[in-house]
């Protein structure tokens, strides 16, 4: 039974990083749009979806409450101003997604607004996986940092990376979903992204060697993790070609496989930790008890109704969006 809630919390946490990880893309990379024309093709892009993107970081964080209660106990201690922030990056980004079609004269602070919460809760979804990995403090099992001690250069610059690496799956799905000037734009921002994601992967790599991160012992321990980054190598290859062929379709596709092995090695690195070296999988998880009883509601019912919804609504608005004025249709 424990497996099973690990393997739906992996599965909600990747999904949330895809899904809401095309949107939030979207928006960062609204903020370097001009004329209405375009930022409007790119909100109809997100706009049947966003909404229930979010959800998924709703369910993640269900799963770990019900069935991993001190690691949502020990996470939030650690990382409450933080993820504060987040969500009042999100409830701005949410509220300016809205209003910016009511008002004409203060319609940029909205546009401000939508992009800047877009930027907040990359940058802080981010600085928490870079936290995470480089390692918070703990004494006697309980968090022991402050409020600042997952504030760290390591964890900065995996806010950076995420945000370019949202940014290049945002600017992806612009190419799927939009016609003539949204989507020429962004397929010529695809290569500066995707090489600004590479020089981070390298940056980071440099530093987990300088710091000796316990996560590369993983990697000598765990020679099978060198499949993820052989598969983000393919995928890579196939975007290049992608692009270069003008390929509408692909590109998205490559993207989100090279985010799900990055995950892929994340995960099994961590393994069989769900805070590194400080909290097994075992220690976390509640009683049998709970966990029983959360699957006859949540997993057996729940669950299933989210990924079938989620399914419906991307099969639905698969189409490219034309423009029809206010929001565009598909």
């Amino acid at each position: 039974m424990v497996m099973f809630w690990v393997s739906l919390l992996a599965i909600s946490i990747l999904l949330y990083v895809l899904l809401d990880g095309v949107d939030l893309g979207v928006g960062l990379l609204f903020g370097l749009a001009s004329g209405e024309t375009r930022r409007g093709a790119m909100l109809s892009a997100v706009a049947p979806i966003w909404d229930g993107n979010e959800t998924w970081l709703v369910v993640t964080a269900v799963i770990l409450w019900g069935a991993f209660p001190i690691v949502y106990a020990n996470l939030l201690s650690a990382f409450y101003l933080p993820l504060i922030v987040m969500l009042l990056g999100l409830i701005l980004r949410g509220v300016a997604f809205e209003f910016r079609y009511k008002t004409q004269r203060l319609r940029w602070i909205w546009d401000l607004s939508f992009a800047g919460g877009s930027l907040i809760a990359t940058f802080i979804q981010g600085m928490t996986v870079g936290a995470l990995v480089r390692g918070l403090p703990f004494t006697n099992g309980e968090y022991s940092g402050g409020e600042t001690g997952w504030l760290t250069p390591f964890a900065v610059l995996c806010g950076i990376g995420l945000c370019l690496g949202y940014a290049l799956l945002g600017a992806c799905w612009l190419v799927r979903k939009c016609e003539g000037e949204v989507r020429d734009v962004a397929r010529r921002q695809i290569p500066v992204l995707a090489l600004g994601v590479l020089a981070f992967l390298v940056v980071v790599f440099a530093y987990a060697l300088a710091e000796n991160l316990p996560i590369l012992h993983r990697w000598i321990d765990r020679p099978y993790l060198f499949v993820f980054p052989a598969i983000g190598a393919i995928s890579a290859t196939v975007l290049a070609f992608s692009i270069l062929n003008h390929n509408d379709y692909l590109p998205f596709h490559m993207v989100a496989l090279i985010f799900t092995s990055a995950f892929g090695t994340l995960a099994l690195s961590f393994w069989p930790y769900m805070i590194p070296s400080v909290i097994t999988v075992e220690q976390a998880a509640a009683p049998q008890s709970s966990l029983v009883f959360m699957f006859w509601g949540c997993g057996v019912i729940v669950f299933p109704l989210m990924l079938i919804y989620t399914l419906v609504s991307y099969s639905v608005f698969r189409g490219k969006v034309r423009i029809t004025g206010g929001y565009e249709h598909h």
